[in-house]
This record gives C-alpha cells, structure tokens and sequence, in this order.
C-alpha cells in the first residue's frame, strides 16, 4: 500500500497558498525606531501645553497683556523712544521663561507625582527620548509664542533694529536661554513635591519678572542689586535681545556666558539628583 503524505501551509492574504515555505508576511514586532516615538511623544506633550488653563494663562495671555498694556499706556517709565521698541525685548524674554521653565517645572512635577514619568519609563522610549520630546515641545510652543509677540508688537509700531547677523545671535540666546530654564526646570521638578515646585516656580517667576531687566533694564536698579540681577538668566536674555533688537548692536560676551553656565550647571544637577518616580 502506498502511503500519500501530504504538507499544509498557511494561506497567504486573498486565500491563495504560497507555492512552498515559510509565509511571506511573518510578524515583526519591535520598537519604532527613535525619532518617530521622540516625534509622537513631542507631538502629545504640544497638545498637552497648549491645551492646558495654567500653562496657556502663562505662556500666551500674561506677556500679550502686558506687552499691549504698558506700550499703551504710560504706567511705566521705559525712558525716551518708542515705548514698543523698548518693551518687547524683554516680553520676548518672558515668555521664553515662562514655558521653558515656569511651564515645564509644574508640568513635569505633576506627572513625577502622578507617575506619568514611571509609566513612560516602562516603554520603549528612552529617558534621553523623553527629555528630547519634552524640549521639542518646547521648542514649538516658543516658536508660537514669539511669532505672536511680533505680531502684536507689528501692529503696535515696533520697529526692530535687526541683521541677519543679529537673527542668528537672537536664535542663539534663545536656544542657550531654553537650555538654562529647562534645565532648572528639571532640577526643581526632580527634586521637590509637586506642591513645592508649583509654588516655587510661580515664585520664581514673579521674582524674575521684578528683577530680570525683562520691562526695563536694570541699569534702573541701584549698583549692589543691579550686579546681582546681572548673573540672572533672565537678564542675560532680555539684554541680550534689547541690545540686538533695540540698539541693533550684537550683544556681550557675558550674556552668552551667564546662559552657558546656567545651563551646564542645572544641567549636571538635574541629571544627577533627578528623581522619576
């Protein structure tokens, strides 16, 4: 008797049978590669920034506000000149602070505390991912923000003094500046409570808007308090940006050098003493 043997393979997809082997369309599970989890998460954290009360009041409405208020009225004593030329400058610098720093410290201290920062740890997407998308976004709200500024102040009169090597140097303070606030940013939300970095940051960004030359350099201040706010980021940005911006002349060395330590030294803090869960 002969025996007939027969073999079953799996149909491939529209019923037809593949003429022998293993199936053409086998899974493949694994990781999307690193750039398109950076782009999606940065993509979440956007959405999550601008749709969120606190942060948009911070990030949008207070520097809007108070740069048509004070170029409207005469409330405040920004010396001689066009008072929007004079002001925007330093709201320019606030809002960089403020999502950068203010923003990004409360945001990530109630995700440390509710155990987002835990759980995303769990995924595929790296620590060095996270922070990359959590800048990313960043990145974009500033870019939002700083493009409504300039049409604000436009359509007020500002008449910015600017070159394309003036361009370049405002891309690089900012860019410094952003790596100096997140840092400390960082460095606050890792290392307290929630409660304490929501309090602390929005203390920070009142004393900062007072004492950072950001609504008039502190040339104003008296010579012991005016060395002091010298040091601050804050105030290395909105000098930095009233000289290119305002005088149309390129700002000093130690502005860039004030933002470079900041940001190395809370960059080094934030990445040894940082907490995630």
């Amino acid at each position: 008797m002969t025996e007939h043997t027969s073999s079953t393979t799996a149909p491939a997809p529209g019923g037809a049978r593949p003429a022998g082997g293993p199936s053409l369309f086998a899974p493949a599970p694994g990781a999307a590669p690193m750039w398109r989890m950076v782009g999606a998460q940065a993509g979440m954290e956007l959405r999550v920034m601008l749709r969120h009360g606190e942060q948009f009041l911070l990030t949008m409405v207070i520097p809007v506000l108070l740069l048509v208020g004070f170029s409207l009225t005469s409330v405040l004593d920004v010396g001689e000149g066009s008072r929007v030329d004079a002001l925007t400058p330093g709201v320019l610098a606030l809002a960089v602070m403020s999502t950068s720093f203010t923003g990004l410290a409360i945001g990530t201290g109630f995700e440390r505390r509710y155990g987002v920062l835990k759980r995303l740890g769990a995924t595929p997407l790296s620590r060095f991912g996270l922070l990359a998308a959590k800048t990313l976004a960043v990145l974009g709200v500033q870019t939002i923000q700083i493009a409504v500024l300039c049409a604000v102040a436009l359509g007020l009169g500002w008449n910015p003094a600017l070159s394309l090597g003036g361009v370049a140097a405002a891309i690089a303070l900012v860019l410094l500046a952003t790596a100096a606030f997140s840092s400390l940013a960082l460095l606050m939300a890792g290392t307290l409570r929630a409660e304490a970095t929501l309090a602390a940051a929005n203390l920070v960004y009142i004393l900062l808007l007072g004492l950072g030359g950001v609504l008039f350099p502190i040339t104003a201040f008296p010579p012991a308090l005016a060395t002091m706010a010298s040091a601050l980021p804050i105030t290395a940005l909105s000098s930095g940006l009233r000289a290119l911006l305002t005088d149309g002349s390129l700002p000093s060395l130690g502005a860039f050098a004030v933002l470079t330590v900041w940001a190395l030294v809370c960059g080094v803090l934030a990445a040894r003493l940082f907490r995630w869960e």
